[in-house]
């Protein structure tokens, strides 16, 4: 009683001490526990403000269009999406997708545009088109069908407003308020100016179609989906089960057929472009360099071949720029820009083992490296020409952070950092690479936003974020544990990063539970010096040891760290966790019968194939909507990693986690959407009838309706409580 008096004296002059404990309803519930973070941050074109969407404050999910003015230096709501739609907001099928695809979810306005003359901006918003002139301060409906309008744009000269609707591609003139379609036969399997599925999910694409500066042409990819399977997909909710045909790509079957086009506007005509005799390919980019003069990304279906090829308008013609050529596979990119002042252009390329920038002439000539090193440029962020800079982020001073560095374009000096604070920085430059955005975070920092000038200086606060009195974190901050970062030598010779929270009151002489948090696929990185998932911080407050180790396959680390799992996945990322937890089980304070293991999506595999793989490691393992057979997942993502399964049958199959299976010792737990659409429900169905037909236990929680991602307050709260609840009854032994 009396440490307890002292305790409570002590708090009330120092004035920090937790009110509250953190709990998983707290995470999930109103307002964001880790304060305000603003998404879609662009400069806009004019270079007056900054535009942002920001979630209210009595809900996370319902999103308004906020700006900074640089003119008198104050935040404000510039368009409540109230304004423009109230009520419920139902979307079509084929939006739902692409929103999946896309990773957002919420409601209000998810997505703008802006006219490159700064004066408007366009909002797809429940289904329709609204134009805002922000002059006038008024919205402007453009559409009012039951149709579904999505891809929604502005010309580049702000003559017209283009969109997708029913597969084609419509125009609206905004002086005369004209409409017009410019394609036809859009219908069935056949979609003009839209992405494909595995563009969608695999290649970051999300159109299908881009305006010429001059806006005289509109180049377009036509999808021809009839030689795709088309699977029946049961989508599984509480109350119904809707029996959905969807052409999905498996590994090793038939994709899509894809012409590209130039259409010119006036006339309504299409010019086709010949991409050759090979018709199993992708289109994976599509950029303009001149009016005249279009660019695009060809690729062969093995991902072994990427060539950047150039069409003139003009001539007719076709010619290869240059060639990316691998063993394994060639990863794309967003850092082609071609410079205005002269015949060159900038290219990344991971040639020498690191991804780099490099500089060419129109002709393809390389005609100099501009970054170089042990070390991975990130992307490229701007380029000013007038001052001969370019500016891009990378990892120059350690892997586990992003930082923002400027080179000359000639390539005279090495490279320089600008961002001064430890951690991760999400660059966002204005038109004329005056300035930029900066979205930071670190382990201690929820995100913050400010605005700078080129140099790095600050030029002020876009969103604080400070976790000061009234901040929803505040009531929490003097119990929140930083985590330690280090690195181990694994047997192989490589290094292997590692994050680690101690538990709230660490007591060195005690042995703590473990929970492996993990991801472990390609193009991905955990370990790094950025905000975390709250779920980790709470799992450490409850007595956990909690780790999370990069494995081979895993991003910004060079192709030789990555490229390991060629036609090997589940092999070196599995060698590198039981090198983690080999490392744990040294240590005095961990209790080593008593690791877990959790992961989601690939993370998901990773746990299974943990489990089944290296079963004396690991007491039990949560396995989230997991992959269970490579060859039930899209063609452009698996075929990258594990080549054809037509010709890699055996890679394929000392890949699923079905071969492995009778080695599970501890106990599982699986868990899945029942209305995925990215990896589908019957990976999950096929795990079952396996482990039953063996013989072995498990837990299973499915999510009627959901997705992937499993969205949704209240899911992420009952989600997360099981696995909670989970591993405190097999590695505490909590009933």
């Amino acid at each position: 009683m009396k440490r307890e008096l002292l305790l409570l004296l002590g708090c009330a002059f120092a004035g920090i001490c937790s009110a509250e404990q953190l709990t998983i309803e707290r995470i999930f519930s109103d307002p964001a526990l880790s304060g305000t973070s603003p998404r879609a941050l662009e400069y806009s074109p004019d270079g007056s403000r900054v535009t942002f969407l920001k979630g209210r404050a009595e809900d996370y999910d319902r999103y308004d269009l906020w700006e900074y003015n640089i003119a008198d230096g104050k935040s404000r709501v510039l368009v409540n999406s109230d304004s423009l739609h109230k009520g419920e907001e139902i979307l079509s099928d084929e939006e739902k997708a692409r929103r999946e695809r896309q990773r957002i979810y919420g409601s209000g306005i998810m997505e703008y545009t802006w006219s490159d003359d700064g004066k408007s901006l366009l909002f797809p918003l429940a289904g329709d088109v609204y134009y805002y002139d922000l002059g006038k301060k008024a919205a402007r409906r453009l559409t009012e069908t039951e149709a579904f309008e999505t891809d929604v744009r502005v010309s580049p000269t702000g003559r017209y407003v283009s969109f997708i609707r029913d597969q084609d591609i419509f125009i609206v003139d905004l002086k005369s308020g004209q409409e017009r379609q410019l394609t036809r036969g859009g219908e069935g399997p056949i979609k003009n100016g839209m992405a494909e599925f595995v563009a969608q999910e695999e290649m970051d694409r999300m159109t299908g179609y881009w305006w010429s500066p001059d806006d005289r042409h509109i180049a377009y990819l036509q999808v021809d989906e009839s030689p795709v399977d088309e699977v029946t997909r049961s989508e599984i909710y509480a109350d119904r089960i809707d029996m959905i045909q969807q052409r999905y790509p498996a590994a090793g079957r038939p994709n899509v057929k894809i012409k590209l086009g130039v259409l010119d506007v006036a006339s309504g005509k299409t010019r086709w472009i010949d991409l050759g005799k090979d018709e199993d390919i992708y289109i994976a980019r599509v950029d303009w360099a001149r009016d005249n003069m279009l660019t695009y990304q060809w690729q062969d279906r093995s991902q072994q071949k990427l060539e950047l090829r150039q069409f003139n308008l003009d001539s007719g013609k076709s010619r290869v720029l240059l060639a990316e050529n691998s063993n394994t596979w060639v990863n794309l990119h967003d850092d082609l820009h071609f410079l205005k002042d002269s015949d060159r252009f900038i290219w990344s390329s991971e040639r020498d083992g690191y991804r780099h920038l490099y500089l060419y002439d129109l002709n393809g000539k390389l005609l100099q490296q501009l970054t170089k090193g042990n070390w991975a440029v990130d992307e490229l962020a701007a380029v000013d020409e007038p001052a001969g800079k370019i500016y891009f982020t990378g990892r120059k001073d350690t892997p586990l952070e992003r930082h923002l560095y400027s080179v000359a374009l000639n390539g005279g000096q090495g490279a320089q950092k600008i961002s001064k604070r430890a951690g991760m920085h999400d660059i966002e430059f204005a038109k004329d690479a005056s300035g930029y955005i900066d979205k930071f975070s670190n382990v201690s920092t929820p995100a913050q936003v400010s605005l700078h000038k080129a140099s790095g200086d600050q030029v002020t606060w876009l969103e604080e974020n400070a976790v000061v009195k009234g901040h929803p974190l505040y009531p929490y901050k003097q119990d929140w544990i930083a985590p330690e970062f280090g690195s181990i030598d694994a047997p192989q010779g490589h290094k292997l990063y590692y994050r680690m929270y101690k538990p709230a009151n660490f007591d060195v002489k005690k042995r703590y539970p473990v929970m492996v948090f993990l991801y472990g696929g390609p193009h991905a990185q955990l370990v790094t010096n950025s905000w975390d998932k709250e779920f980790n911080q709470y799992m450490a407050q409850q007595g956990y040891i909690v780790f999370t180790l990069d494995n081979r396959g895993s991003a910004h680390r060079g192709t030789e760290f990555e490229n390991p799992i060629f036609k090997r996945m589940g092999n070196p990322e599995v060698e590198d966790q039981v090198s983690g937890v080999k490392f744990l089980r040294s240590l005095p304070y961990v209790d080593g019968d008593n690791i877990g293991v959790y992961g989601h999506s690939y993370g998901g595999y990773m746990a299974l194939m943990s489990m089944f793989k290296a079963g004396d490691y690991f007491k039990a393992g949560v396995s989230g909507a997991p992959v269970t057979d490579w060859s039930l997942y899209d063609t452009h993502y698996t075929e990258r990693y594990m080549g054809n399964p037509n010709r890699d049958g055996k890679a394929y199959e000392a890949s699923s986690v079905f071969p492995y299976a009778d080695g599970l010792q501890g106990a599982l737990l699986v868990y899945h959407g029942m209305a995925d659409d990215n990896v589908l429900f019957t990976n999950t169905t096929k795990l079952i009838k396996e482990l039953q037909d063996k013989g072995l236990q498990f837990e299973l929680m499915t999510y009627p309706g959901k997705k992937h991602s499993l969205r949704g307050k209240q899911t992420r709260t009952h989600q997360y409580t099981m696995i909670k609840d989970f591993f405190d009854r097999h590695l505490k032994g909590q009933d």
